[in-house]
């Protein structure tokens, strides 16, 4: 029996190609596996950012509800296994395996790409888990991607911007239609935000779906003590901030409620703010307090890996008391690294720029190049442990160390924390 690690290695090889934004073959297999119509309800959440956030808080309150969930995220951060799991929990090697070898048995002379293997497994996994609602995450774009097999219950879309060009179309009204495709005729289209393209309202309304817009048919308002939420019949006052650091958070727990009480849950007071006290999501604004020996220091982890993340993150740490920032950023050759640079550098004070693993990554030379006219550089680091050693060594007390610009560079760094 192959072990996971041979598996993942395997699918890598497997397409000839990375991506291959194309339905036929997925659901192929699919079909053949009977994943087609699964018989939990289904919740997919696309949008460029935001997404992660959606899901755990989608997850945290059905959860708390007392339902059986399946979340279905990518990529991971340290282990494969972070992207399917079931009531919280990562799904086992074992089990793993036993959807890989179900998959291979039923694709033939069908080849796959890795992300599809995934998708697939993650929906025999929760069938096999008989999960009451599956959650699943978009990869990438949402019309051709592998999620977008499945018709959902409720689809909800958090945000657009500028993210994948060279497979999703360089214009917001380009990247908003794509993303649109995971909405259904006559099915709920939670929307995370009213700044959106024309080209979804429009898809929205071609296709047929039922918008559910934020300050029309669902509403969030920050008061002294939380937040206040509403939706048709449902209000709920004085929820507490969800547990996820941020200032948009509340913006993606709304979004989060709205679909769950779109599944015809019934939420209560108690349950949602159990849910919201408790979400968790590394990654994403994780902040840290690390003691190295000279006083604890804070780590702030967040995988901004485009111009509106990058922005979304400047504007988080702005709201946090002034500091030196010394950066340790490592981001793919593929993404808009001047903009990313550029949204985030009136909040950092030294660099470390850090080579990445794989096809994408660039020079810590040519990650330099785009950074702001007169960035201090600290040091160039071979890897992303060398360059969080780096920060540690040179932090004192009161400094806050902030690694972001991708997963790669996050997920490392995580394993350099112990966290």
């Amino acid at each position: 029996m192959r072990s996971l690690a041979d598996w993942l290695e395997r699918q890598q090889k497997s397409h000839p190609s990375a991506v291959d934004l194309t339905l036929t073959r997925v659901r192929d297999v699919a079909g053949r596996l009977d994943l087609l119509t699964p018989a939990a309800r289904v919740v997919t959440v696309g949008g460029t950012n935001g997404k992660g956030s959606t899901v755990a808080c989608i997850d945290a309150v059905l959860r708390a509800s007392g339902l059986r969930c399946g979340r279905f995220t990518s990529p991971h951060l340290v282990r494969y296994n972070e992207r399917i799991c079931v009531d919280g929990r990562e799904t086992s090697d074992a089990s793993l395996v036993e959807s890989f070898e179900r998959i291979d048995a039923a694709r033939g002379d069908i080849t796959l790409t890795f992300f599809e293997y995934n998708a697939l497994a993650a929906l025999d996994v929760f069938r096999r888990s008989a999960v009451d609602v599956a959650v699943l995450e978009v990869g990438l774009g949402g019309r051709l991607d592998a999620t977008n097999i499945i018709d959902a219950h409720v689809a909800v879309v958090c945000s657009i911007g500028l993210d994948h060009v060279d497979w999703l179309g360089n214009t917001l009204d380009d990247i908003g239609r794509e993303k649109a495709g995971i909405f259904r005729r006559g099915r709920p289209a939670v929307l995370g935000s009213t700044d959106l393209p024309g080209s979804l309202w429009r898809a929205i309304e071609e296709i047929g779906a039922r918008p559910v817009v934020p300050g029309r048919d669902y509403h969030a308002t920050r008061n002294d003590t939380g937040w206040d939420f509403s939706s048709g019949g449902l209000v709920m006052r004085g929820l507490p901030m969800p547990a996820l650091t941020g200032v948009h958070q509340m913006s993606n727990a709304a979004a989060a409620l709205a679909a769950v009480s779109n599944l015809d849950v019934q939420l209560s007071h108690a349950v949602v703010s159990e849910a919201l006290r408790n979400v968790r999501l590394a990654g994403r604004f994780q902040r840290e307090f690390i003691d190295s020996g000279g006083g604890p220091i804070e780590w702030i982890l967040d995988v901004a890996h485009n111009v509106p993340a990058a922005a979304g993150l400047a504007e988080n740490l702005r709201a946090l008391p002034h500091g030196r920032v010394i950066a340790v950023c490592g981001i793919l050759g593929d993404k808009d690294i001047s903009g990313i640079a550029a949204a985030v550098g009136a909040q950092i004070d030294a660099w470390i720029p850090v080579a990445l693993e794989g096809p994408r990554a660039v020079s810590t030379q040519e990650l330099a190049r785009h950074l702001p006219a007169g960035a201090k550089i600290l040091a160039h680091a071979p890897d992303v442990a060398a360059g969080c050693r780096i920060a540690r060594d040179a932090a004192v007390r009161g400094d806050r160390i902030l690694v972001f610009g991708s997963f790669l560079t996050v997920g490392p760094a995580l394993a350099f924390l112990g966290l």
